[in-house]
């Protein structure tokens, strides 16, 4: 009888297994479960596909009721769909070491993953603050492994392009006489001192900014490390060895003096372009999108990207970019990834996912309450 039993019960679950269609729904703003049927916590973070395989790498933050303060740093997750997602660990951890720059109470945000053709490595860039010290240090780490899901090895932090001007700086701003501190801040007097390079001069020794960022790979095959610099005033686009564990030292500044932050990248239709956000801390604000006809070109700031209601589209649908993700290799496929932040307890921020749709040539968004995976493929 218990034999029997055992065959009847494993019967019945094959047939209820073949009766059941598999999900392919995304719902932005709601819990996102993986295998284990916890929240999926990787947030400010990107995906990479590498065999077949997605792997979804994010700040993996402490949960409100954590109490081991060292199990945090870089989240890594698997999935064959984009639906279901396997928790593969954190890929780079904090180091329980005072002598290291990543010890716990640092700040790590935004990573970002490239996979390296020549060296077959797999290089880890993000931003980086130091302990104790807020958001005063600026810099950004790099780490490095063999293996896509780690463990990452973290090779050092800083702040990039010292003694290096960007290419598209004049000399009369090299040579300008006004330092930080002249003028009071936010007067048009001083932001139009901070187009002018002020901050660029100030750092000039001790190497940029970089906040906010993100990673792009270009036509040509140049990996480039976009970052919030400037006091978050201007970005720069900051290129990568061809090994990616360093800067050339060739940058440019862009959108100088416009307050641009969590830049998130894509080439379509021959042109290139750019969502950012306003700089207003975890409270979100207006999605802002920039276009370009070359990566290291002119950028042209054209406005909000987002259609919903007036209030939805002050606060991008209430999250922040954070990537672009062109699911399935075709040609004007993208999904806007964004974070909900919550502060009180980050480790909780929802996903915003949603499809990038087009309207007169320029890439748009508007909120859907479920995504459907399987029809953008």
């Amino acid at each position: 009888m218990k034999k029997g039993l055992l065959i009847f019960t494993f019967a019945s679950i094959s047939l209820i297994g073949l009766c059941q269609k598999p999900n392919t729904l995304i719902k932005p703003g709601e819990v996102w479960p993986d295998n284990e049927g916890n929240h999926i916590n990787a947030h400010g973070g990107g995906i990479i596909n590498y065999k077949g395989t997605w792997y979804w790498f994010g700040e993996s933050r402490l949960p409100r009721t954590e109490k081991d303060r060292t199990n945090y740093g870089v989240g890594c997750y698997s999935s064959k769909d984009l639906i279901n997602w396997k928790n593969e660990g954190l890929a780079l951890r904090v180091i329980n070491d005072t002598a290291s720059l990543l010890q716990p109470g640092c700040v790590i945000e935004r990573p970002k993953v490239l996979f390296n053709k020549k060296t077959g490595k797999f290089v880890m860039w993000f931003h980086h603050e130091l302990k104790g010290q807020g958001y005063k240090a600026a810099m950004t780490g790099v780490a490095v492994s063999d293996y896509v899901t780690g463990p990452y090895k973290y090779i050092r932090s800083l702040r990039p392009n010292a003694g290096i001007w960007p290419v598209n700086f004049t000399e009369e701003q090299k040579n300008a006489s006004v330092k930080d501190g002249d003028l009071k801040s936010w007067t048009e007097e001083w932001k139009q001192a901070v187009r002018d390079g002020l901050f660029v001069r100030r750092d000039f020794a001790g190497g940029q900014m970089a906040r906010d960022m993100n990673l792009f790979v270009d036509r040509d095959g140049k990996a480039w490390h976009i970052h919030s610099a400037e006091e978050n005033m201007t970005l720069h686009f900051s290129e990568l060895t061809d090994d990616y564990l360093d800067f050339t030292g060739k940058y440019y500044r862009v959108l100088p003096g416009d307050s641009n932050e969590a830049p998130a990248l894509f080439f379509a239709r021959g042109k290139y372009f750019m969502f950012t956000s306003g700089t207003t801390g975890w409270r979100p604000n207006p999605c802002r999108l920039a276009t370009a006809d070359k990566l290291a070109g002119e950028w042209k700031a054209v406005g909000n990207p987002c259609r919903g209601t007036e209030e939805e589209n002050k606060v991008t649908f209430g999250s922040q970019s954070t990537f672009v993700l062109q699911p399935a290799g075709k040609k004007n496929i993208f999904i806007f990834m964004a974070d909900r932040w919550t502060p009180q307890n980050l480790a909780d921020s929802r996903h915003i996912w949603l499809p990038i749709e087009w309207e007169n040539g320029l890439p748009m968004i508007k909120w859907h309450n479920e995504l459907d995976i399987k029809m953008l493929k």
